[in-house]
């Protein structure tokens, strides 16, 4: 006897779709077929916002203070990273803001928020040495939101993977950079 595959139907009918998207406009973007605990990925994101910006703050001030032989290269890769880390911290924001959340930027409180720690750093090799760390913090935090999040919220999931990707070649540039002054 042959098997006859059944078809699922995975997709609302039209109707339907035009039904439900009339209801709770007030709700914007969060429609009844986001599956994530909304409040729960927002505090994440400030969570991950508070990291963004300990994370900026960290790399202008090695930006700043970098000295010594091969400061200038290192000075200029400390910029970019901080420049990096705030179209990340506004790309989190603009996301808390379309899950109906409201990112916190006050500053009260912002380093026990934030999953990296602010570290100044002695000198050029512990500065360096700092931001690795950071960055090795926010891959672990982002890996494990983006496990957490899975398929709840794609929208969400995908942006903390692009933002995990240029963390992680920031902790591959920064470990590039130690290596060469170790040598």
């Amino acid at each position: 006897m042959a098997k006859i595959a059944r078809q699922e139907t995975f997709l609302s009918d039209i109707k339907t779709l035009r039904a439900r998207a009339r209801k709770h406009i007030e709700q914007g973007a969060v429609t009844a077929g986001y599956q994530a605990d909304r409040e729960t990925v927002v505090k994440l994101l400030n969570e991950a916002l508070a990291t963004e910006i300990v994370c900026i703050l960290r790399y202008k001030r090695h930006f700043f203070m970098a000295g010594g032989i091969n400061a200038d290269a290192v000075a200029q890769e400390f910029l970019q990273h901080a420049n990096e880390e705030q179209l990340h911290a506004d790309q989190i924001a603009a996301r808390i803001v379309q899950l109906r959340g409201e990112p916190d930027f006050s500053p009260d409180g912002l380093s026990a928020r934030s999953h990296a720690e602010y570290v100044e750093g002695g000198n050029l090799l512990e500065m360096i040495r700092e931001d690795l760390i950071a960055e090795r913090i926010a891959i672990d935090s982002y890996g494990e939101m983006i496990r957490y999040i899975g398929d709840k919220d794609v929208t969400t999931r995908r942006m903390l993977e692009g933002i995990l990707a240029m963390e992680e070649e920031h902790a591959d540039d920064l470990s590039s950079l130690l290596e060469e002054l170790r040598a």
